[in-house]
């Protein structure tokens, strides 16, 4: 049965906006920043939303809702994979959870090996609780961007404790495959680490590939793993504040239950509500936002092509963030400074993703062809 793409809502209505990526540039600022989308919400999340609205339900999250259950049925269809809904808990957003969670396995100075470039917050978490990154870039070839595995055993046998994993990967898109996640897993429990995984952008990974929650990857994972996670990426519901942590195994699932009482008591009812609705209700959605991402993915790359010759950017497995090498054009380490400047088109600093970063930029393409289109445009003008 074929998909109808999802329709992304027209320019001035999303200027109606007041969400970051609509109030933080003016008017004439094309923004491709920030990781929101620009379609209208799933409708089931929508009647969940308006129904609360109407019955004044407005206050403080229970101790038991019914995400646990919906993101388990959720988890069955679209990845195989069968969770204890015992061992789900819910959180203010997923960076809050991984910064609590590095409190919990690492003492204040404990190494955290990161995997640049990489999603910012992964730096500056830990800032927070006071660890120190320990680089392990990925690898990366014409085929695209892979662990490294053999420096990630190295990080691991100098004293590093615990390992911020990206699966999918932000920014490049990439979809760890089953078998390097497997072999990670037996990599950390050999040293007696853990591995926080960060699965927010799982539920859009693209046609041809295949996503694997490192849980599911290998028994070891269950030993040494969280999962964090959220329909917030996915659904475009960051501002409902409303992610949960998975585990599969006595010793994490302990730890999990032994974080403070706020780490819980955060979680917004309505992104409960919405979480609940994204889940159970909104398949049909979430297949159509897939068949736009997947057609966006390519019409980057052929309007890169035509337009921004000297840009290198290989279509990622997974989420709507794009990791374009702009390094050929001579437009220094943070091109986006100048294309926001002079094309009027905000991306992603690349430098912010680690020193992998220089000359790069992370593109949104989760919106309509026409503002994607424009946005490439403009930034060819440029190259001119």
């Amino acid at each position: 049965m074929s998909i109808t793409p999802l329709e992304a809502l027209p320019l001035e209505e999303l200027r109606r906006r007041s969400s970051s990526k609509w109030r933080t540039y003016p008017a004439d600022i094309l923004p491709l920043f920030v990781a929101e989308t620009d379609f209208a919400l799933a409708p089931a999340i929508t009647r969940a939303l308006a129904a609360a609205v109407e019955r004044g339900d407005t206050g403080y999250t229970p101790p038991r809702t019914g995400l646990p259950a919906a993101f388990a049925g959720f988890a069955e269809r679209r990845f195989g994979w069968t969770i204890d809904q015992e061992r789900v808990r819910t959180t203010c957003d997923v960076m809050m959870g991984v910064a609590e969670l590095l409190r919990a396995v690492t003492e204040p100075g404990d190494r955290v090996i990161v995997t640049p470039p990489v999603y910012p917050p992964f730096f500056m978490v830990n800032e927070e609780s006071r660890t120190e990154v320990e680089r392990v870039p990925l690898l990366a070839d014409e085929n695209g961007w892979s662990l490294d595995l053999d420096g990630i055993d190295a990080a691991f046998a100098r004293g590093a404790k615990a390992m911020l994993l990206c699966n999918p990967h932000n920014p490049t898109g990439t979809v760890h495959s089953r078998e390097a996640l497997a072999e990670l897993a037996r990599i950390a429990h050999r040293h007696g680490a853990w591995v926080i995984s960060d699965e927010i952008h799982a539920p859009l990974t693209l046609p041809g590939a295949t996503f694997t929650p490192f849980l599911d990857a290998a028994p070891e994972a269950a030993e040494v793993g969280f999962a964090l996670t959220s329909a917030s990426k996915a659904f475009n519901l960051a501002g409902l504040k409303c992610a949960f942590i998975v585990t599969a195994a006595h010793a994490p699932s302990r730890i999990v239950s032994d974080l403070p009482a706020e780490v819980e008591w955060r979680t917004s009812l309505f992104g409960v509500f919405a979480n609940v609705a994204a889940f159970e209700e909104s398949d049909e959605w979430l297949d159509a936002l897939i068949a736009r991402l997947d057609l966006n993915r390519f019409l980057l790359r052929d309007l890169l092509a035509e337009h921004v010759p000297g840009a290198r950017y290989l279509p990622g497995q997974g989420g709507y963030l794009a990791w374009v090498d702009l390094s050929a054009l001579g437009w220094g380490d943070n091109p986006a400074a100048r294309i926001r400047k002079e094309a009027g088109v905000a991306l992603h600093l690349g430098p912010l993703f680690g020193d992998e970063g220089r000359g790069h930029v992370r593109i949104n393409f989760g919106t309509g062809p026409e503002i994607l289109t424009e946005a490439v445009t403009r930034i060819g003008a440029l190259a001119r």
